[in-house]
């Protein structure tokens, strides 16, 4: 039994050709299309930002119409309406008609009408589509809104409006490309949706392998090692790079053209091979450790005319100290959480409360030795040793009761409110997702942050708390027991 569809397999073979990795949404977009396969009246098409469902459709689209049943006709026509470049609803109306007006009758339309409502735009529709009879019966039109989810100034009726279009033109396909569809984003059911997935690496490396990125033959080498040592190159940007930063295709491409002429210097130079992919991995791994090579405004700076190395190396370590990344509330918490993990909690009350002597006592708390006689055994300092586990709500006492004397000094002239505000769990929250304080114990990084029993340890040594410390006036070593 012959099928009744009757899909283009020439066209579908180029598509694929052109758009690797996307076999399966190429051949489900045609058969939802293609007026002689199974056409649709609305359709979904949603996926993350890169992943090619703008440029399959359109490249898509383009193909069908330019395939003609006869010498003058073809048997679709689309219009695609970009909401990025509308302004309003009203704009977006507008930008529909003449998109429409202009794919039926080219040059020859007249001028586009004031279209400020959905019922406009439906009325000046349905002219131009249901009652053309100049097509053959199985010809369709497609009507494109990419992007419409981020549509500014539309009415909540939007989506809704637009898919009840197909169902006043019977010859009309409306087709909105997504990031990321409701349940109930167009109160129609049975409507068919597409999904574009995120590249694998595997599909990374696979694009990246074809041109136009694959780069040209390196000196001394033959075409097949440069493509051999490019997919290795590709693979191992993508788990440095790429893979951490949930970074586009796009992105990866950049990072790749940016890294490559730096990861193949040895083989040009002639000191390596391009068969040596380990040797030239170590050689270059301050590149695959450090994202400044990929923004050209960090290494524009630091290689600036008139500058020493002095104050190139000054200006690179302020870009990444945490003394200035940091806002004050998050560097009082750090330092506060590092006493927590190197103070016995015996000794809180004495170096932090006011209760004894009306004034904190530092360096060790005014602990008394017992005996004139010096010990023989000599102890590792405290901040020597790996941080312990601490409870929130001890993090926050010391805070609490330090913040006053760390902000405005030993003096206390300045008033400075020592209350828990909501600044305090935005800060604890930015060190925890910045893995400086790590969640510990049985429940590990689940359950509430602010949980006041809960575990944590701090993730930072002592080179970096002192210089976080000393950028707020504070010598943190004062406050530790040795």
């Amino acid at each position: 039994m012959a099928s009744i569809f009757e899909l283009p397999e020439d066209l579908i073979a180029t598509l694929i050709e052109n758009f690797p990795c996307r076999d399966a949404q190429i051949r489900a977009l045609v058969t939802l299309l293609y007026p002689r396969a199974a056409p649709c009246r609305n359709l979904i098409i949603h996926g993350t930002e890169a992943t090619g469902k703008s440029a399959v459709t359109a490249r898509l689209l383009q193909a069908l119409s330019s395939s003609a049943i006869s010498d003058s006709e073809s048997l679709l026509n689309y219009a695609i309406v970009k909401s990025a470049e509308c302004v309003t609803a009203r704009h977006l109306f507008e930008r529909t008609v003449g998109s429409v007006g202009d794919a039926l009758h080219g040059e020859e339309r007249g001028a586009v009408g004031r279209c400020e409502t959905l019922a406009a735009l439906t009325v000046e529709l349905t002219k131009m589509l249901k009652y053309d009879q100049r097509h053959d019966t199985d010809w369709r039109f497609v009507l494109v809104f990419d992007g419409i989810d981020r549509q500014r100034d539309a009415p909540p009726t939007l989506l809704p409006a637009l898919a009840r279009l197909s169902e006043i033109i019977p010859n009309l396909t409306t087709i909105f490309i997504l990031t990321a569809p409701s349940p109930s984003l167009l109160r129609v059911s049975s409507t068919p949706q597409l999904y574009f997935p995120p590249y694998t690496k595997s599909e990374y490396v696979t694009i990246l392998s074809r041109p136009p990125y694959l780069p040209p033959p390196l000196p001394n080498t033959t075409a097949q090692e440069t493509a051999d040592l490019w997919t290795r190159f590709a693979a191992a940007v993508h788990d440095a790079l790429a893979k951490p930063a949930s970074r586009t295709l796009p992105g990866l491409a950049r990072a790749c053209a940016a890294l490559w002429p730096r990861f193949t210097a040895p083989v040009a130079a002639g000191t390596h091979r391009a068969r040596e992919f380990t040797k030239l991995l170590v050689a270059s791994r301050a590149y695959f450790q450090d994202e400044s090579v990929l923004e050209p405004g960090i290494t524009l700076a630091s290689t600036a005319k008139g500058s020493t190395p002095a104050e190139r190396e000054a200006r690179n370590k302020s870009t990444k100290d945490l003394a200035t990344l940091l806002p004050p509330t998050a560097r009082l918490l750090l330092i506060a959480a590092y006493l927590a993990s190197h103070n016995a909690p015996r000794h809180d009350q004495t170096i932090f409360s006011t209760w004894h002597s009306g004034r904190r006592r530092r360096g060790g708390g005014g602990i008394s030795q017992h005996g004139a006689k010096r010990s023989k055994h000599r102890k590792i300092a405290r901040k020597l040793l790996g941080p312990s586990a601490f409870v929130l709500e001890r993090m926050v006492a010391i805070y609490a009761a330090t913040r006053r004397e760390w902000v405005s000094g030993d003096n206390g002239e300045d008033q400075v409110n020592v209350t828990v505000d909501g600044d305090v769990g935005m800060a604890i929250a930015t060190l925890a997702s910045l893995r400086l304080l790590v969640r510990v114990g049985g429940a590990g990084g689940a359950g509430d942050t602010m949980d006041r029993g809960g575990k944590w340890r701090v993730g930072v040594g002592w080179e970096v708390i002192r210089g976080v410390g000393r950028s707020m006036g504070v010598e943190v070593e004062e406050w530790l027991v040795e």
